[in-house]
């Protein structure tokens, strides 16, 4: 049977590091892991802080999917990447004793991991143009789409102005997660240092039909970045859903998280399956174990779709109700909060905090007088088509019916795009969103970019901080006159000697532990659950590390065909085959062939499922002759300097 193989090169080296190919910004969390794990926890805080302007926000909520990639998740558990992430930057960042540790980080490049572009620092460039000051860029929407590409366009050398329509910076940050996920003096600490750079807030400020993209022109700005999010909650089309007592999860967690209290009673139900329904959720029952506040008026504002009903769930059980119901139209396999590796802890999380749930159930009709009295639910016999399309069938015979003195809906957020006029060229998706290339984030309009939820639909942050990031590139080569900036790319290997590779001692028996958090009692208003791990249970998280930057490196011509790494290997990811069984090409095999001078004897090849590997590093100390190396690969990519274009 013929033995499929590829012959490995640089991109196959980069996604090795699997951790760092799952993360939008790129961050090397393999590498901050290891440190961590070595002692070095201030250079760890810098390979985390190198990508990304936000990294203590991520800290705490990131929906890390780099624990979804990790190589580690498919023996048993991820690495706990996000929480030892917050370990670093509660020493080391804004919110720690040593808040100015980054600004290292704007001279020199960081000594360790993968350094790829994007990464600090950014240098300011040449124009090409003689001009009396800095060019002018607007940033429409201070959420973390719109406040990384302020970040990126000030170290760049522009003069960046933020509008933001709400009287606080932060977004989704601010309006959108529940303090006791997300303290808001981290976000003031992370935001002041986005200021710092030079950029100017405008707050209260939003775009409108009199005050639009033509007037940000009028007054100099020579493009803009448009990150306004999804500010509206979506409608459901249900018999009683104008009830008093329905609301939407947006509005719900807007209120909640500037200090103003929506009594939904003691029952809640919360119709959605992300993260915002769990939040709402889980908030609405905090504020019931405190004194009473007195109801104030709905607003609205944003969050990601994908966080929507965690986030509803556990706000309600902080916001005066005792029974809170959690309603999906998906089983839990299906329920998108449940795809990923943090989905899963908030989950639990909530459980524990006595969240029900009722899955495969969607509303039919809301009961009541003037208020919600009862939920009638109808069963769901499919939520997609055959084409993957979200098309939800029902069993309308099959219902249940709760009863419920408040209901959350959290069901997806819409943009309001009222400020965009036909002038203004910009050119919208059949979902209301702005059309942009995917590449570029540009928009139909020249020097007018778009990113974040607005321009494709309801995302996790660390999504948004890499379209923010983009955009910032993106601005940058379409005002410098610059075609798409050549990447140069080194690759630096150590060969690490046999005696002295080892890995932490009982690495492949530890087992991932979440955060340590409040107990149920404390879990009040503000009261922030998770409380991070201590020194020695980062050690132990972080020592669970497969140290996917090392790779097994094979000479064939030291090699004599003993087998024994083969024998050794712990997770049978090696295997000496013959040569004729390799599935090649004619052409490929008599070059190979040629190039082994085997002079008319047999040839055999070693192959390897890097995929498996745990880099014990038990075949190099296995091998007698020293044909198999351990050896330490280093990927740097920087943007390098570019003609500018007459």
């Amino acid at each position: 049977m013929p033995v499929s193989i590829r012959f490995p090169d640089l991109d196959h080296w980069k996604a090795q590091v699997k951790c760092q190919s799952g993360c939008p910004v790129a961050t090397d969390a393999g590498r901050y892991v290891q440190l961590i794990a070595e002692g070095r926890e201030e250079e760890a805080f810098l390979v985390a802080r190198a990508p990304n302007p936000f990294a203590s926000v991520c800290g705490r909520v990131c929906a890390a999917p780099c624990e979804d990639a990790c190589r580690r998740g498919t023996i048993d558990a991820p690495i706990s990447i996000r929480a030892l992430k917050r370990y670093v930057t509660e020493r080391y960042g804004v919110e720690s004793v040593r808040p100015d540790t980054q600004n290292r980080l704007r001279a020199e490049l960081v000594g360790e991991g993968n350094r790829y572009a994007g990464h600090l620092p950014i240098h300011p460039s040449s124009y090409g143009r003689n001009i009396p000051s800095l060019p002018k860029v607007a940033v429409v929407g201070a959420g973390p789409a719109g406040l990384a590409a302020a970040h990126d366009l000030a170290l760049l050398g522009y003069a960046v102005t933020v509008f933001e329509a709400a009287s606080e910076p932060g977004g989704m940050m601010r309006f959108g997660i529940p303090e006791y996920r997300l303290p808001r003096t981290l976000i003031r600490a992370e935001i002041e240092k986005i200021l710092a750079l030079g950029v100017s807030l405008k707050l209260g400020t939003p775009l409108s039909s009199r005050f639009g993209l033509a007037q940000l022109k009028q007054q100099g700005f020579e493009s803009v970045f448009l990150s306004v999010g999804v500010s509206k909650g979506r409608d459901l089309q249900a018999e009683g859903v104008e009830l008093d007592g329905v609301v939407k999860a947006a509005d719900y967690l807007l209120n909640v998280n500037q200090g103003y209290r929506l009594n939904l009673g003691r029952r809640v139900v919360v119709i959605g399956g992300g993260f915002v329904a769990f939040d709402a959720a889980r908030t609405a029952l905090r504020l019931g174990r405190e004194a009473p506040l007195d109801l104030e008026d709905l607003a609205s504002e944003t969050d990601a779709r994908a966080k929507e009903a965690l986030d509803s769930a556990r706000s309600a059980l902080r916001g005066g109700a005792s029974e809170v119901t959690i309603v999906s139209l998906e089983r839990f396999d299906e329920m998108p909060v449940l795809r990923t590796t943090q989905g899963h802890e908030e989950f639990e999380e909530a459980k524990h905090e006595g969240i029900s749930f009722l899955p495969r159930r969607g509303p039919k009709r809301f009961i009541g007088g003037a208020r919600l009295e009862a939920v009638e639910l109808r069963s769901v016999r499919s939520v997609f088509d055959a084409t993957g399309r979200f098309a939800p069938e029902y069993d309308e015979d099959d219902t249940v019916t709760l009863e419920a003195d408040g209901c959350i809906l959290a069901i997806g957020q819409k943009p309001d795009l009222s400020f965009l006029t036909p002038g203004d060229g910009v050119e919208l998706t059949p979902g209301g969103t702005i059309r942009v290339d995917a590449a570029t984030l540009s928009t139909s309009a020249p020097g007018i970019f778009a990113g974040g939820d607005v321009a494709f639909g309801p995302r996790n942050l660390i999504e948004a901080v890499a379209n923010g990031k983009r955009a910032a590139r993106s601005i940058h080569e379409f005002l410098a006159k610059q075609g798409s900036a050549r990447l140069e790319r080194s690759l630096e290997i150590e060969k690490i000697p046999t005696s002295r590779y080892r890995m932490a001692a009982g690495f492949e028996v530890l087992d991932r532990e979440t955060p340590p958090t409040l107990d149920l009692g404390r879990r009040t208003g503000i009261a922030e659950v998770e409380t991070g791990y201590d020194s020695r249970e980062a050690w132990r998280q972080a020592a669970r590390c497969l140290v996917c930057h090392v790779q097994t490196i094979y000479d064939p011509e030291k090699c004599v065909l003993c087998s024994r790494c083969v024998d050794v290997c712990p997770e049978y990811c090696l295997a000496i085959v013959p040569f004729e069984s390799l599935a090649l090409a004619d052409e490929q095999k008599q070059e190979l062939a040629e190039r082994a001078e085997a002079n008319g004897l047999p040839l055999s090849a070693m192959i390897k499922d890097d995929d498996r590997c745990i880099r014990c590093g038990l075949c190099a100390v296995r091998c007698p002759t020293d044909a198999m190396t351990m050896e330490k690969f280093t990927i740097t990519e920087r943007y390098a300097a570019s003609e500018v274009k007459a």
